[in-house]
């Protein structure tokens, strides 16, 4: 994986980490790694850390991340952008290292970057090279970047401020759709992987958590979306009858990195409008 920075990010980054409070206090600004941050949740969950008060370190396959630096710099926060491809296992270290010299420190992961079933496909028609090309990034590349983020994480040590790591699943973790079997089992493994760091590192103060979008409006979605999918959902089908937007997902994430819910880890947090409740009328 060739870890590299985009030109335009590295203007926006801070060199002073230090921001001077109304009393005259200097705090360290805490900072976010976000992955798949170029659009749709990414760019949802990297502007609601920047308006919590983070700094950000954003990372996509793609390195024109100029759309997501802007909103997150109108916001106050420091940038930096990394490109690499989380499929590329044997890039992670020096993706790890890159993240800490951008700011001395990584207080919170989210896990947002992954790929979706395209075109939709039968399970009895799945091929092993779309099978692995899925589960590659969404499940493998996830998990060793998780695994070399917690290392680092426990390395450095925290200085009391709350640490995290927030992985972007699916309600694909648990609703069943033969057209996308990769895409599901890749993001059932992420609820697993989630409740693994949960236990190992809760004694190391960081805590894990698994967020869970429903239908939400996304480049990555809009393609695919049938009018009848929209008319469906408005009739019901969600309960809050809209579709979710990349800010219900932000706010979450954003929430939880802040360390709004103390005393919990582990825990998986829908973002569907009811999506995943039984109805018995």
């Amino acid at each position: 994986m060739g870890v590299s920075l985009c030109g335009g990010a590295v203007e926006g980054l801070r060199r002073d980490r230090l921001a001077c409070q109304s009393g005259g206090d200097q705090v360290t600004r805490q900072v976010a790694l976000v992955t798949g941050a170029r659009q749709g949740l990414g760019q949802g969950a990297a502007v609601s850390l920047a308006r919590r008060g983070f700094d950000l370190v954003l990372v996509d396959v793609v390195d024109d991340l100029s759309e997501t630096v802007e909103l997150v710099e109108a916001e106050g926060a420091a940038v930096r952008v990394l490109t690499a491809d989380l499929a590329d296992v044997a890039g992670h270290s020096a993706l790890v290292d890159a993240a800490w010299d951008a700011f001395g420190r990584v207080d919170c992961l989210v896990n947002n970057a992954g790929l979706a079933m395209r075109p939709l496909t039968d399970l009895l028609d799945i091929t092993p090279e779309a099978y692995d090309r899925v589960v590659d990034v969404n499940q493998r590349g996830t998990f060793f970047l998780t695994q070399a983020v917690a290392k680092r994480m426990i390395a450095a040590g925290g200085d009391g401020g709350h640490r995290s790591i927030i992985t972007v699943s699916s309600i694909a973790a648990r609703m069943v759709s033969t057209l996308r079997s990769p895409y599901n089992l890749s993001k059932t493994a992420l609820s697993m992987m989630t409740e693994l760091f949960a236990v190992r590192l809760a004694e190391e103060g960081i805590a894990a958590y698994e967020v869970r979008p429903g239908y939400m409006r996304t480049a990555m979605t809009a393609s695919a979306v049938p009018e009848e999918l929209t008319r469906s959902i408005e009739a019901g089908r969600v309960p809050a009858r809209r579709w979710g937007t990349p800010d219900d997902v932000g706010q979450t994430i954003a929430t939880l990195a802040a360390g709004e819910l103390p005393f919990s880890t582990g825990q998986a947090i829908w973002i569907d409008g009811g999506l995943h409740m039984h109805q018995a009328d």
